[in-house]
């Protein structure tokens, strides 16, 4: 077990290296049930891994189908994405994804920059934990490897804000301790949340790779910082997950999507020059909106848009789910998986989404 700047994951190692201990010896998986319990009695959630189940059937049909039906339109926003990087830090940057939901959207970025500009930017994908910050030895690591080059951060979007907020603060923080002026900016491929001024959309749809967990994102765990297997000097950790290699989707994903590059190029250049980039966090006053209409005290356990909605059925034990009237169509595999679980759904209009889950705490207070 040791700090990763070698081949980890199902990627190829020009697509993205991950900075992260290899955890995969270690049984640090709890149930959902277990999970949650531990998560509400104050253990923080980076300190246990959720089990990952081989994905079922249904899920895989979704996938596969939902990519067919989105893959344009997420290489666009991708397209977007990179074009607007490129005409802010230009090609001396390092592409810096948030493991592991912003994974798979730097590997299109990586990508889309190779194809247009014939730039091979250096890509890591490094842990940012809420409530706990960012992964400093990795920064560092990223920092040394290429002192002439600024750092893009990159994730796959937004939901409250919570990651833009969390990294904004480490990035102060890390910023103060070693005299650096690094930028906390977060490019997103989804801004649902209005809390970036890097994205590719607005709109609240569903990314496909939300729909599952490791096999979409190279076989590798959520990332983990335990002081039992962490210690000073070491980058936060994750497992390899190689026993689902039969059901890794992580290249098919990728691939599928850089496919359709060629022909969106000249509309993500013509977006990329009229993007309009308001911050107004509009997602976060939906969020309280919910939280004072729904008595939620803790505002974590609201999950706005569809990609939180969609993990927190794949993920959590929800409360019920909030669905704007007439979105339905759009979020078919909300409501699949919402009756699969016997989730109730309530429709419910003072949001900017689409959807929203909500969870149940676990000890009722009233």
């Amino acid at each position: 077990m040791s700090n990763l700047t070698v081949k980890f994951g199902s990627y190829a190692e020009e697509d993205v290296i991950f900075l992260l201990k290899d955890l995969s010896g270690i049984q640090i998986e709890k149930s959902t049930q277990e999970r949650e319990q531990s998560i509400q009695k104050g253990v923080h959630y980076s300190e246990m891994l959720p089990v990952e189940y081989e994905p079922t059937k249904e899920y895989l049909e979704l996938f596969y189908s939902s990519l067919e039906t989105s893959k344009r339109k997420i290489a666009e926003a991708a397209g977007i994405v990179a074009e607007l990087l490129m005409k802010k830090r230009g090609k001396r940057t390092v592409l810096c994804s948030l493991a592991r939901g912003g994974t798979p959207i730097g590997v299109l970025i990586k990508r889309y920059i190779k194809l247009v500009y014939n730039e091979s930017l250096p890509h890591y994908s490094i842990s940012i934990i809420r409530g706990r910050g960012i992964d400093e030895q990795a920064l560092t690591f990223i920092r040394e490897k290429h002192p002439e080059h600024s750092i893009s951060f990159i994730d796959g979007w937004t939901g409250k804000g919570a990651i833009t907020q969390e990294l904004r603060q480490s990035i102060e923080s890390y910023n103060e301790k070693h005299g650096t002026d690094l930028s906390a900016e977060l490019a997103v491929l989804a801004d649902p949340g209005h809390c970036s001024a890097l994205f590719g959309t607005r709109e609240d749809y569903l990314i496909p790779s939300a729909l599952l967990n490791s096999t979409v994102s190279g076989l590798v765990s959520r990332t983990v910082l335990n002081a039992k297997w962490i210690g000073d000097g070491d980058f936060h950790g994750a497992k390899y997950y190689s026993e689902l290699t039969d059901e890794d989707v992580s290249n098919v994903y990728v691939n599928t999507i850089s496919a359709e590059f060629p022909a969106i190029i000249e509309s993500a250049k013509q977006k990329a020059s009229n993007s309009f980039n308001e911050v107004n966090w509009n997602g976060l006053n939906s969020v309280k909106n919910i939280q004072r209409d729904f008595g939620v005290e803790n505002i974590n356990f609201v999950k706005p848009g569809v990609g939180e909605t969609t993990r927190v059925l794949l993920r959590r034990v929800p409360w019920k789910i909030l669905i704007q009237p007439g979105s339905e169509e759009e979020i078919k595999h909300i409501l699949l998986l919402a009756n699969d679980k016997g989730v109730p759904v309530e429709e419910y209009t003072d949001m900017t989404y689409k959807c929203c889950g909500l969870i149940r705490p676990l000890e009722d207070k009233a």
